[in-house]
C-alpha cells in the first residue's frame, strides 16, 4: 500500500511542479493527436457526406468496410505504416519513420475510419426534408450540404472528439512509428510503457493522470458545446 501511495504522491509532485519532461511529452502528444484529428476530419467529413447522401453500387460493402476499420488494431496500423516508411519500403525516401510526422500518419489512419463512420451515421440521422427545404428556398448544392452538416452538428462533433480520443490514447502505432525517442517522439502512452518497464511508477502514474485529465477535458468541452448549441 505504501508503495502505491508513494507513486501517487510522486506523480502529483511531478504534475504540480510542472516537471519539464512531463510538460514536453504532454505537449507533443496533444500536437500529434490534434494534427491527426484535423487531417482525418478534412479528408473524412466530405467523403462521409458523399457516401451518406448518394446511392451507388457497392455502398453497402463500403459501409461495412468502414465499420470494420473503426476497430482497427493500432499495432496493425503501426506494422502497415512501418513497412511503408522503412528504408526498404516504397515511402522510405520520405524519412518519416521515427519522427512526429510518422506518428501523425499512423494516427490519421486510425482516426479516419472512425470519423467517416460516425459522420455517416450523423448525416443519416438528419431529416431528409431538411435538404428538400433548403433546395426549395433556393440553396445551392454547397449551401444545402452545409445545411445538412449543420443539422448533424452534434453527431459531427462526437465523431471529431471520438477521433481525437482514439489517437491520443493509442500506443501500438506510436511506439512502432515514433520509436519513443526522448524529447522528440516520446508521447504520453509510449512514455508510460517505457517508464513502467524501468520501475519509474511515479513518472508513469503522473503521465497516466495527465492522460485522464485530457480525456476528461475533451468530454467536458464536448458537453459544454452541446449545451451551447441547443
Amino acid at each position: 500500500m505504501d508503495y502505491f501511495l508513494d507513486a501517487i504522491t510522486g506523480a502529483f509532485q511531478l504534475i504540480f511542479t510542472l516537471d519539464s519532461e512531463v510538460v514536453t511529452i504532454t505537449l507533443l502528444s496533444l500536437r500529434v493527436a490534434v494534427s491527426a484529428t484535423i487531417i482525418a476530419a478534412i479528408l473524412g467529413v466530405p467523403l462521409a457526406y458523399i457516401i451518406a447522401t448518394r446511392e451507388f453500387k457497392g455502398k453497402g460493402v463500403l459501409l461495412t468496410l468502414f465499420n470494420t476499420l473503426m476497430a482497427l488494431p493500432t499495432v496493425v496500423v503501426g506494422l502497415f505504416c512501418y513497412s511503408l516508411l522503412s528504408r526498404k519500403g516504397p515511402l522510405g525516401f520520405l524519412d518519416l519513420l521515427f519522427t512526429p510526422s510518422g506518428i501523425i500518419l499512423g494516427d490519421v489512419i486510425l482516426a479516419f475510419p472512425l470519423i467517416v463512420g460516425l459522420t455517416i451515421a450523423a448525416v443519416h440521422s438528419v431529416d431528409s426534408r431538411a435538404r428538400l427545404t433548403a433546395v426549395s428556398l433556393g440553396a445551392s448544392p454547397r449551401q444545402a450540404s452545409i445545411t445538412i452538416l449543420a443539422e448533424a452538428r452534434f453527431g459531427l462533433m462526437a465523431a471529431l472528439f471520438n477521433g481525437f480520443g482514439r489517437v491520443v490514447a493509442e500506443v501500438g502505432s506510436a511506439i512502432m512509428l515514433g520509436g519513443n525517442i526522448r524529447g522528440y517522439t516520446r508521447t504520453i502512452t509510449t512514455a508510460i510503457a517505457l517508464e513502467t518497464s524501468k520501475g519509474e511508477f511515479a513518472f508513469g502514474m503522473a503521465l497516466g493522470i495527465v492522460l485522464l485529465a485530457v480525456a476528461l477535458s475533451v468530454n467536458l468541452t464536448f458537453r459544454r458545446l452541446q449545451s451551447r448549441m441547443k
